[in-house]
């Protein structure tokens, strides 16, 4: 084991207080998307992924693997799309909610990358095809409303398929995590885009994925690194 894969502590937990935290604050902002209370929906959705990022940051210690930094990044970009989209409208609103968790999912399969030899591009081909057609679906779905914006769509797609498809090869907690989502990011898409779409709650289904994908994402990623993989903590 290296000096770097050793300063990484083995199996351990979200540390608490972050984690309790962002538990809080998540049921409140759940609560908030059923009951219709935008006000706190809003103002919790903000501090979500901080939250969460505080909590890799701090179950891990310097100099943190490759895999750590680059889902600290992606957490961050993933926070200013949940951000920065209030302070535009319409179309412009939408592009920034788009580049920005474009350029977390271009961190994940960053971070991911290393680990292809373990994912459903080498192993269990048989569920390549099964998300290869979700994205399909997806995009076929959303195609015909997406008019001007269907180049972004198509391209955030495709990062996002190449983004779930990756994390199998971490472990399963990221995998279970990359799947989601695909879920939740597919619900806003369908929302936005595809015709005669129509789920109850939409806000709480597509948050409550969300907030589970990346906390699974997170606790995938402490995982690997704690076992000390040296090749790739660097």
């Amino acid at each position: 084991m290296t000096e770097a894969a050793a300063q990484v502590p083995r199996h351990r937990p979200l540390p608490w207080t972050a984690a309790a935290t962002l538990a809080v604050v998540t049921v409140l902002h759940l609560g908030a998307q059923l009951a219709g209370g935008e006000p706190v929906a809003d103002g919790t959705q903000v501090l979500l992924m901080p939250l969460l990022a505080a909590a890799v940051w701090t179950a891990t210690s310097a100099p943190r693997p490759r895999l750590v930094r680059l889902t600290l990044v992606a957490l961050g970009l993933s926070w200013l799309g949940d951000s920065l989209p209030r302070l535009a409208e319409g179309d412009a609103a939408f592009l920034l909610l788009v580049g920005f968790f474009l350029l977390a999912q271009v961190a994940y399969v960053a971070a991911f990358l290393p680990y292809r030899g373990r994912s459903v591009l080498h192993r269990r081909r048989p569920l390549l095809v099964a998300y290869v057609a979700v994205v399909v679906a997806l995009v076929a779905a959303c195609a015909g409303g997406a008019g001007p914006l269907l180049a972004p769509v198509l391209v955030y797609g495709a990062l996002l398929g190449t983004m779930a498809v990756l994390s199998t090869g971490v472990n399963g907690l990221t995998a279970a995590g990359g799947a989601l989502f695909l879920v939740s990011d597919g619900l806003i898409a369908l929302d936005a885009f595809a015709d005669g779409y129509s789920l109850p709650a939409q806000g709480f289904w597509v948050m409550a994925t969300y907030v589970a994908a990346q906390c699974l994402i997170a606790r995938g990623v402490l995982r690997r690194a704690g076992r000390g993989d040296a090749a790739w903590l660097v």
